[in-house]
């Protein structure tokens, strides 16, 4: 941000359009494969979808007292009705 000169807000927005697009490579591989084996494209959408979860809002990962540890307890701990 200081080397650019850009505001926060500008650099959130930057961040939101690479996030954007980067599901839309994930998602474009994922449903015409290429090449590559499936189960390396499901790791890396696992993976995608964590770093989401953790990174949504804020920083999950240095914060882990509060939210990180709410849905891992939410997740394993409370029952689902289906």
């Amino acid at each position: 941000m200081k080397e650019y000169g850009a505001s926060k807000q500008e650099t959130y927005i930057k961040f939101q359009k690479a996030v954007t697009n980067a599901w839309k490579d994930i998602d474009k591989e994922f449903f015409c494969p290429t090449e590559g084996p499936m189960f390396v494209l499901e790791r890396v959408l696992n993976f995608a979808r964590v770093i989401e979860t953790l990174y949504k809002e804020e920083d999950g990962y240095t914060n882990a007292k509060d939210k990180l540890q709410n849905m891992i307890n939410l997740m394993l701990t409370e029952s689902v009705k289906i």
